[in-house]
């Protein structure tokens, strides 16, 4: 039974992920496969032998679902592998290796370089997930021979007897042998918020959680006939999909592809048919038009930036469930806080009992004690009552009500022997008695120093009666100090500096919940709400919120509601929470974030969990989310530069009926120097930026008139540097003067990217600008790379007409960012 009135309920066990699914109407537990009693083994107290769990994991009847925390080897090497644009490039490649010297055939080596380190860093972040979901793995405690014990989730087999208690998640299918005020939360399974109280024969679902009361039951389904299975193995999986990044780069391959069939196409002929040249060169400059155009870097890269912050975010013990949470992560700019957990510690210790309406406190003590003593899984605050009055009573416990977030107290009714019986309720002091008691201006008075205060009162109903509390008599305040995390009042600091708005919500007492917010500095905390008292519509609400900072007396439904009511004003939302009561909350926030030592449920709905139970991590992980996303964001930029040029370059060509001034070689120098080398540093620098939506448009919105005018000063040094030279050898000149003019204006692309400047960041542009020069006076360079500067005044044209693209550019950057602001 379970007794207690931490407002914040804490679950004692963790737990693992599991999926948010919607069972709808179709439930049925019953199965043809259902074991008859005489397999469940010999009875609900003692649970199986040993020999019946060896036979029935010969047979198979075991727990075996493998819920991986990432994808298999296979997938990853399949999905770097295997891509669209791996294909184009492998064909291209194929036929450089056959046409043309080595030199032309290295964009290919590059690919097959990048893809190598894309793999690498995958299975390093999937060691890294599967070793922290190891440490993070459901430990549910199963009776086996009249004992109980944890056993891993996979170990479970088909009529094991598990036990819960509250904050457990249900891990198989079965039915109930024990039941003990047990209330059953199947909101992850039907979306009906109210919990099912449980009894003797009813079923259990997979993917439902304890919220009150205990008891155990039978496992009748297992593996992978359980009903959440299947769908727990899939929703557990590393994913790179449903995020913005994700889809925006997709959308963006997508209009390339389009883009680049009729260009390549009109590409093959002009170089083919139309120019009369030789038919090797045509090719080897055909290829060296259509490799270019695709960004193929940049889907590596984004996997790369992925996979380094999931190891970055592991060394810290940091559990990341679902890849794309680091995105959401990014993008948050308000952060609700529960107190319990997150704010303070988990364990309490009790200060003070005060006496009223001149109860005796010997028997208080004893009501405590016998409190204490009939709970043998107490919560935090009933903890802090057992340790304070250990000696429980001989009293015998004839019923119990167990405690609800939403009730927001506990009772219990005692045979105190010698034909005297006692009913007790424990719980919040505002909710217990009327709004004009005198006790209350008490309780408020020791709220304000930021203590917690329970009430003892004596019922005057059963504990079965529709209203329990009514006419109940206060005999006593139990004041209760919470431990404060050391670590809260920087945490908060970084994201006041961050911009980040951090709402504490909590079931406790409004102005104790502000003095505890006051204690640890966080901004507006002398202005508490009591959530009884918000407005039902969400408008109404949103404003509400937006305006305060503390919330109290917040039910599990209303934690829910303010999500919403944030998120309809166009804010994302990360939650935090370690209690059962803030499962509903954590699933409908764009990120929930739990606690290691929280509850199953909470484990099980969140995209992260902090395995250190530090809030101190917290900032950590929110700056990786920035990292990524804010870095991701800036190189695709360069990358869609390249593939707006290209493709310009290629319909200029295709129109004018020239020779395409590049071979392979050229643009693959291009790219490393000016793209790829750059894009991996800036890729894993800092970046404390929040992530802005419309990731296409704001990529776009620079990369178009970059491409457009790099592409216009190329082409214009093309022609000029044709009208220039003449007789043999005059295409090399020209190819080396388009080359030089493009280098140096994607070289200034990469310059205002890398803004704000710091010693490395100019280290890294003058080292690409360095890289180049190597090229054009090392000869064997100049060979290898067929690229020999010829005279000197097609040379500087090609200077100058790159200095004024740089200027054209600078105007360009500064107009589309007043006129198309993020």
């Amino acid at each position: 039974m379970t007794h207690g009135a931490d407002i914040d309920t804490d679950g004692p066990e963790p737990g693992g992920r599991t999926p948010v699914i919607d069972a709808g109407a179709e439930l049925d537990p019953v199965h043809p496969r259902n074991p008859p009693p005489s397999r469940r083994g010999q009875g609900a107290a003692t649970g199986l032998t040993s020999a019946e769990v060896a036979e029935r994991v010969s047979r198979g009847e075991v727990n075996d679902v493998p819920v991986r925390s990432s994808r298999s080897a296979v997938d990853i090497v399949r999905a770097n592998v295997f891509t669209r644009f791996n294909a184009i490039i492998g064909v291209l490649w194929v036929i450089m290796l056959f046409v043309a010297p080595i030199q032309d055939s290295l964009f290919g080596f590059v690919i097959v370089a990048n893809t190598g380190i894309g793999i690498i860093q995958e299975l390093r972040a999937k060691k890294t997930l599967d070793s922290l979901a190891v440490i993070g793995e459901a430990k549910p405690r199963v009776r086996r021979d009249g004992t109980a014990a944890p056993v891993s989730t996979s170990e479970i087999v088909l009529g094991d007897l598990v036990e819960l208690g509250p904050g457990d998640k249900v891990v198989v299918d079965g039915e109930i042998a024990e039941a003990d005020g047990l209330e059953i939360d199947e909101s992850l399974l039907t979306g009906e918020a109210d919990p099912v109280l449980k009894q003797p024969g009813d079923q259990v679902m997979s993917g439902s959680f304890v919220v009150a009361g205990g008891g155990a039951f039978t496992a009748t389904k297992v593996g992978r006939e359980a009903y959440a299975a299947q769908l727990a193995e899939e929703a557990s999986r590393f994913t790179l999909v449903h995020s913005e990044l994700r889809s925006g780069i997709s959308t963006i391959l997508k209009y390339v592809t389009w883009m680049m069939i009729p260009t390549a196409t009109g590409l093959i002929i002009s170089q083919l048919i139309v120019k009369d040249n030789d038919l090797k060169d045509s090719i080897a400059r055909t290829v060296g038009g259509i490799v270019p155009m695709i960004p193929e870097g940049l889907v590596l890269l984004t996997s790369v930036a992925f996979a380094i912050g999931v190891i970055r975010l592991g060394r810290k013990q940091c559990l990341v469930q679902e890849l794309p949470a680091i995105e959401g992560l990014a993008r948050v700019d308000v952060v609700c806080l529960d107190k319990t957990g997150t704010l303070t510690e988990g364990g309490m210790d009790v200060t003070e009992l005060r006496a009223l309406n001149g109860a005796d406190e010997g028997r208080l003590r004893q009501v405590l004690g016998a409190l204490g003593a009939s709970d043998p899984r107490p919560n935090a605050s009933l903890q802090a009552v057992v340790d304070a009055y250990p000696d429980g009573t001989a009293w015998r416990c004839t019923a119990a009500l167990p405690f609800s977030s939403a009730r927001k107290y506990s009772g219990a009714s005692f045979d105190e022997g010698g034909g005297a019986a006692s009913t007790w309720l424990l719980g919040a002091p505002d909710v217990l008695l009327p709004a004009d008691d005198p006790a209350l201006t008490e309780v408020d008075a020791l709220n304000r120093e930021g203590l917690r205060v329970l009430l003892l009162a004596r019922a005057a109903a059963e504990l079965d009666a529709e209203s329990p509390a009514a006419g109940a008599e206060p005999t006593a305040l139990v004041v209760l100090e919470q431990r404060l995390r050391p670590d809260a009042s920087d945490t908060l600091r970084y994201f006041a500096e961050q911009d980040v708005a951090a709402k504490v919500i909590s079931g406790d007492n409004a102005v104790a919940v502000g003095a505890v917010a006051a204690k640890l500095g966080l901004p507006g905390a002398s202005d508490t709400v009591d959530a009884r008292k918000l407005p039902a519509e969400r408008d109404e609400m949103g404003e509400a919120i937006d305006a305060n900072a503390v919330f109290g007396r917040v039910s599990p439904q209303q934690k829910r509601d303010m999500v919403g009511a944030l998120q309809s004003r166009g804010h994302t939302v990360a939650m935090t929470g370690d209690g059962v009561n803030d499962v509903l909350a954590l699933k409908d926030a764009d990120i929930g974030v739990s606690m290691g030592s929280g509850s199953e449920a909470t484990r099980a709905v969140a995209q992260i969990v902090l395995l250190n139970n530090s809030f101190a991590t917290l900032p950590s992980v929110v700056a990786e989310g920035r990292r990524v996303i804010g870095n991701i964001t800036r190189v695709a930029t360069l990358f869609l530069t390249k593939t707006v040029y290209s493709v310009l370059l290629a319909v200029l060509v295709v129109c004018s009926q020239v020779e395409y001034p590049f071979l392979p070689r050229h643009l693959t120098l291009l790219s490393t120097l000016t793209i790829g080398v750059p894009a991996f540093f800036l890729a894993l620098a800092p970046n404390k930026e929040r992530a802005k939506p419309h990731f296409v448009r704001r990529v776009m919105r620079y990369a178009i008139p970059a491409g457009v005018i790099a592409a216009a000063a190329t082409f214009c040094t093309y022609l000029l540097a044709r009208s220039h030279y003449s007789g043999t050898g005059a295409l090399g000149a020209e190819t080396s003067a388009a080359t030089l003019c493009l280098f140096l204006v994607s070289l200034w692309v990469l310059a205002i990217i890398a803004r704000p400047y710091t010693w490395w960041r100019l280290a890294l542009v003058g080292a690409m600008g360095g890289g180049f020069l190597l090229v054009l006076v090392v000869p064997w360079l100049q060979e290898f790379f067929a690229l020999k500067l010829v005279g000197t005044v097609m040379p500087w044209t090609a200077v100058a007409i790159a200095a004024t693209a740089a200027a054209v550019l600078e105007v360009a950057w500064r107009w589309v960012g007043r006129r198309f602001p993020a």
